[in-house]
């Protein structure tokens, strides 16, 4: 079972710009001060007005929105725009109090950006150059989350239910349909991969558990009491795997101690997940 596809603002900027002739690309170089997107935010704007991608609540995007269409207009290249505190606008201001500068450019290599958008869909990290006068020369970009859920019951299906509600790719296998008891699953997993087990039945974890230690995913983490874990730490240790190894397995897991009830415990681990994803793209 896979959820819908992901739903990230930087992919979609990137993917409209790539796929719509005469969509203009604008791009945060620049913050000064604390702002609700991070530094390398984009929103993409296509010649009918649609966009995607997002660097405020609307009244930002709407001013980018006149600016595009004007340098698209007027031919000109790319421009670095200063909103904020500083900014020439002085009948534009930010709520925040924050300075931002933003890279708008009106033409960007189309050819480039479906150049990134191919490394990313192969799980591949990518990267865009930006045009003068940007202070950066270059966005990083890396693939999106993605979270395989092993187990079986209500845990496990509101895990995959709540990340299916936030855009999150997420693919759940369980006992005998996907997985045979003491054998590793087929599944590739990346640098990108987020792994959770959630099993009652603590005899499935050994080799599923030793799976994901030994792969390069950046979480792993499993359900169970102090008398599961104890165990699980000595099968693995008797497996192979080291005090370092051991020390990658997330368990208790998620964020709310004790959570005693299947939904309070997916929001506890897809809060943990996602925060150590963000950790990576900071």
């Amino acid at each position: 079972m896979i959820s819908a596809p992901a739903v990230d603002e930087d992919q979609a900027a990137l993917r409209l710009a790539a796929e719509v002739p005469g969509t203009a690309l604008c791009t945060i170089v620049g913050i000064d001060g604390s702002y609700s997107r991070r530094r390398g935010a984009q929103l993409a704007i296509a010649p009918d007005g649609r966009m995607a991608g997002s660097l405020a609540d609307g009244c930002l995007e709407k001013e980018l929105a006149a600016q595009a269409r004007e340098a698209l207009a007027e031919g000109r290249g790319p421009g670095l725009l200063r909103y904020g505190a500083g900014s020439p606008f002085i009948d534009f201001r930010l709520p925040c109090g924050a300075g931002l500068d933003v890279l708008i450019d009106p033409a960007p290599d189309r050819a480039a950006l479906a150049a990134a958008i191919a490394r990313l869909d192969k799980r591949e990290p990518a990267e865009l150059a930006l045009p003068a006068p940007s202070p950066a020369t270059v966005r990083h970009f890396v693939p999106s989350l993605r979270l395989v859920v092993l187990g079986a019951g209500p845990e496990p299906e509101a895990l995959v239910r709540l990340a299916a509600a936030q855009g999150l790719p997420a693919e759940l296998l369980v006992p005998e349909r996907d997985l045979s008891l003491g054998r590793a699953p087929t599944v590739a997993l990346d640098p990108w991969s987020a792994v959770v087990l959630l099993f009652h039945d603590h005899e499935w974890e050994p080799a599923l558990a030793d799976w994901a230690l030994r792969s390069p995913a950046f979480y792993v983490g499993a359900q169970g009491g102090r008398t599961a874990r104890e165990a699980r730490a000595e099968r693995l240790a008797a497996m192979g795997h080291d005090a370092a190894s051991l020390a990658r397995l997330r368990s208790p897991v998620g964020l709310i101690p004790n959570a005693r009830d299947a939904n309070t415990l997916a929001l506890s681990i897809l809060a943990e997940v996602v925060a150590a994803y963000e950790h990576m793209r900071d």
